[in-house]
């Protein structure tokens, strides 16, 4: 039996517990969040009137809107209805549960990788819908097998899979390993953005031949850049038939068939060339003179790598055709020498990287050329350069610019050297791996570089975990490769 309220009405029933209580923000920033039920506690709890005397109806106060907003029960003895009382506003408008909210989701999955975001897509529709947007696979390339292509029918027969979602995603680039003609071909009719929407292909380890290459790049107009390695199929005479002013970057790597006839193609049918990455065994000083003027102006990248027939007057041929270099490797180039270096560093004064890894003739020489010409220099390779002393470092040591410097494997390198790098308060990235003689005393004498974002100490004896336990003291905020 209820208590009788004021004026001899009964008393009104507590108000339904099931609607929305809106709690305050959270600190995490994560917005406002909602309950639909309240507590245990509160839900079991009878409302009594409490044994006190209450005021007139006239002197009482209306009821906190909050209280009723939320579905509590209100005061025993205060009335719900008259002219006295303030109107009940309704419960306030539904939010999405969190896990759904898009506007937070789109913020949060900028927090994981690439990785991290394929398996996520796969949470729910909600999740895929807002991870599918392009924004969030910018820059990334797909890489896809051959085997991965198709599907197994019961009955046998192969079907070309659906690349809806990557279309979804905007897709731009795509590496292709171990495919034929007729995957590409498959390729192209099956992934709607193939023949505008792509702009970069790569082929890799594929069987790709000369009529291959000429109907992917005739169908697929939106290609600018252009990768081939380990294609033994395609022929010089493929890049002649196929190759289209519109490329703007082209890598060729460990293709057999590509020598100096390949590089007469690439000068003469690429006028637009920014970026060119070379690795051939057969291509020699003669190649390099194919370059013409209409290069020189636009090219600002080239990496020769490991081409083992260049000497220093291919050198000569690259520096005088393509003055506007920024960018340049002589990796594994074992025929350059220091006169090399000197053509390099006397003429092309815009360059901001420069490779020398793996050129067993360079000495402490072509460390001082470039360290009186090439002030603009950012990076700079010496992996593997056997005949650089301490000596070679000193001269290093006066380049303001330089950022990062590769020292892997220098095996002349001593304590003594270190201490010309203390002074080069610029590096942000160091690497000292395989150097044998370097000791723990010489190693650490590298924490008065407060700047240093990176140092690579792997296979480095002096390297032990007692420094690497110092580093971590006194090198915070660098990250130290074990």
């Amino acid at each position: 039996m209820s208590s009788p309220g004021i004026n001899g009405d009964p008393k009104p029933p507590c108000l339904p517990r099931n609607g929305l209580v809106k709690l305050p923000g959270q600190p995490n920033g994560l917005g406002t969040a909602s309950i639909t039920k309240g507590t245990p506690a509160a839900k079991n709890r009878p409302c009594h009137p409490p044994p006190l005397s209450l005021p007139p109806p006239s002197l009482a106060a209306p009821p906190p809107r909050a209280a009723l907003a939320g579905g509590l029960c209100p005061p025993a003895g205060l009335p719900l209805g008259g002219p006295a009382s303030a109107p009940v506003p309704g419960p306030p408008a539904e939010r999405p549960p969190l896990a759904t909210d898009e506007k937070i989701l789109n913020g949060l999955f900028w927090y994981f990788s690439a990785c991290e975001k394929c398996v996520l897509a796969q949470v729910c529709k909600a999740w895929r819908r807002v991870l599918y947007q392009p924004k969030f696979w910018a820059g990334l390339t797909p890489v896809l097998h051959a085997k991965e292509l198709y599907t197994v029918l019961p009955g046998g027969e192969k079907e070309f899979v659906s690349l809806q979602g990557f279309a979804a995603r905007g897709f731009e680039g795509f590496c292709l390993v171990g495919v034929s003609d007729l995957d590409i071909c498959e390729f192209i009719d099956n992934y709607a953005l193939s023949k505008k929407g792509v702009k970069a292909m790569s082929l890799k380890r594929s069987t790709i031949t000369d009529a291959g290459l000429e109907v992917m790049l005739e169908q697929m107009q939106g290609v600018v850049r252009l990768e081939l390695s380990g294609c033994n199929d395609f022929t010089e005479a493929g890049l002649w038939s196929s190759l289209s002013a519109r490329i703007t970057s082209l890598s060729v790597s460990d293709c057999i068939n590509v020598a100096d006839d390949a590089i007469a193609a690439i000068s003469q049918l690429l006028p637009n060339l920014a970026e060119l990455s070379l690795q051939a065994y057969h291509v020699t000083d003669t190649a390099l003179a194919y370059f013409t003027a209409r290069q020189g102006h636009s090219t600002h990248t080239l990496r020769l790598l490991s081409c083992w027939e260049i000497t220093n007057h291919g050198v000569v041929n690259v520096v005088h055709s393509l003055p506007n270099l920024t960018a340049l490797s002589l990796s594994g180039c074992s025929k350059v020498t220091d006169d090399g270096v000197e053509l390099v560093a006397e003429n092309l004064r815009k360059l901001r990287s420069l490779d020398l890894s793996w050129c067993p003739r360079i000495t402490d020489m072509a460390l001082e050329y470039v360290a009186c010409d090439l002030h603009r220099l950012e990076e700079l390779v010496l992996d593997r350069c056997v005949r650089i002393t301490d000596t070679g470092l000193s001269y290093l040591s006066t380049m303001s610019s330089l950022r990062s410097l590769y020292l892997r494997w220098c095996c002349q390198v001593q304590d003594f050297g270190l201490k010309h790098l203390l002074a080069m308060r610029s590096l942000r990235l160091l690497s000292l791996a395989g150097c044998p003689l370097l000791t723990t005393t010489g190693l650490s004498g590298l924490v008065q570089l407060q700047e240093l974002e990176e140092l690579e100490l792997t296979n480095c004896p002096g390297a032990t975990p007692e420094l690497f336990k110092y580093f971590s003291q006194h090198l915070p905020r660098c990250l130290v490769i074990e």
